[in-house]
């Protein structure tokens, strides 16, 4: 990648790390699910009547913008309105390349490897260490929130691969206006038209600052840039940079929010970014070069080469040993077409697409992928 991309990379997924801290400060200002709503919003308009019209089927719009935008969404701020520290969020959001996988596995047919599972059961290992932090010194019902928002990530992660957008900003600003309704009806049955009303008649500057950082700075700004590179790069270039995001997310929620971080939420990091790395990058292959085929001089030479009226050197043959003669036996007869000799397997050579005839030995590499992050096909999106 050119040192500018690699810049613009870090800066995003800085951006959506330091999300996690901005998303605290709006949970100051609004409940849960206006905030939300709010988000979705003003990510929707005015880039809606900007982008053009949307470029997949309307179904995978709904489906995307009710499991990414109602589902996880909602669940994540719902869960860290409950207590769930902003850090561990950002990396226990991570999990979602785990889900991913499963979900692909079931719905495409997607048939994880060796590899891939020892991901999955270190990523898991990496969240039964968190539980048990979390469990002890916080409100564990946060936490399963925050996993289930991850799980509902997942199936929109799947949702986007089979609606495989050509354009992702313009496919995220329409998913973005799917959310807003169904979040604002949520909001007035559970959270009540009165802390609504009351939060939107006390709005301040950093409320108003906070809505336009998670609405056009990560969603607008950040999938703009991050669909850019997709374009650019492979995926399998572009998708480990989303690994910085819980360390930007946790390091940024210690120095805003002072939330420490224990030795067993830093065993937590470690197996998390580890499974979600062996799970989500692809596997490394050393390309070998081409053999070289052996020279016989004179052979494919051009004409005006040099040496190119060399013929190859033959060893002399006296004529006489052919001639018949007294001293010599009869020919052997020819084999009958068709016999062991000519069809069987001593000189039929390697079956096609054995090891020796150079086709594909069974069991090659791995298929399919899960991360965003991703997102169609990558480790998928942030928030």
């Amino acid at each position: 990648m050119r040192p500018v991309h690699i810049a613009l990379a870090v800066l995003v997924t800085a951006l959506w790390g330091v999300n996690f801290v901005v998303i605290e400060v709006g949970l100051d200002h609004f409940p849960p699910l206006l905030f939300c709503a709010l988000r979705f919003l003003v990510a929707a308009l005015p880039a809606v009547f900007l982008v053009g019209p949307p470029r997949v089927a309307w179904r995978w719009i709904l489906g995307v913008g009710l499991a990414l935008g109602v589902a996880k969404f909602g669940l994540l701020f719902i869960g860290m309105h409950e207590g769930m520290p902003a850090g561990l969020s950002s990396l226990v959001l991570q999990i979602q390349a785990v889900f991913t996988a499963l979900f692909a596995a079931v719905v495409l047919g997607e048939r994880p490897g060796r590899r891939r599972l020892l991901g999955m059961a270190v990523a898991l290992a990496g969240i039964a260490v968190a539980a048990v932090d979390e469990g002890t010194s916080g409100p564990l019902i946060g936490f399963v929130l925050v996993v289930a928002a991850a799980a509902f990530w997942g199936v929109s992660n799947v949702l986007t691969r089979k609606a495989a957008p050509p354009d992702a900003l313009n496919f995220m600003v329409w998913v973005s206006l799917v959310p807003v309704l169904p979040l604002l009806g949520l909001s007035l049955m559970f959270e009540g038209a009165r802390p609504d009303l009351h939060a939107l008649s006390r709005l301040d500057w950093a409320g108003v600052g906070a809505i336009v950082y998670v609405a056009w700075v990560t969603t607008v700004f950040g999938f703009g840039v991050w669909g850019f590179l997709l374009r650019t790069y492979d995926a399998s270039t572009v998708a480990p940079f989303s690994l910085l995001v819980p360390v930007f997310g946790m390091s940024s929620a210690a120095l805003v929010l002072g939330e420490g971080i224990s030795a067993p939420r830093w065993l937590a990091a470690a197996l998390l970014v580890g499974g979600v790395a062996l799970t989500s990058l692809p596997r490394l292959r050393l390309r070998r070069g081409p053999r070289r085929r052996a020279e016989v001089p004179g052979v494919g030479a051009r004409p005006d080469a040099p040496g190119s009226d060399r013929r190859p050197d033959v060893p002399e043959v006296d004529p006489r040993a052919d001639a018949p003669g007294p001293d010599r036996g009869p020919e052997p007869l020819l084999p009958e077409p068709g016999g062991p000799e000519l069809g069987g397997p001593e000189l039929g050579g390697p079956e096609p697409g054995g090891p020796e005839s150079g086709g594909p030995e069974p069991g090659g590499p791995e298929s399919g992928s899960a991360g965003a992050p991703a997102w169609s096909g990558r480790v998928g999106q942030q928030t």
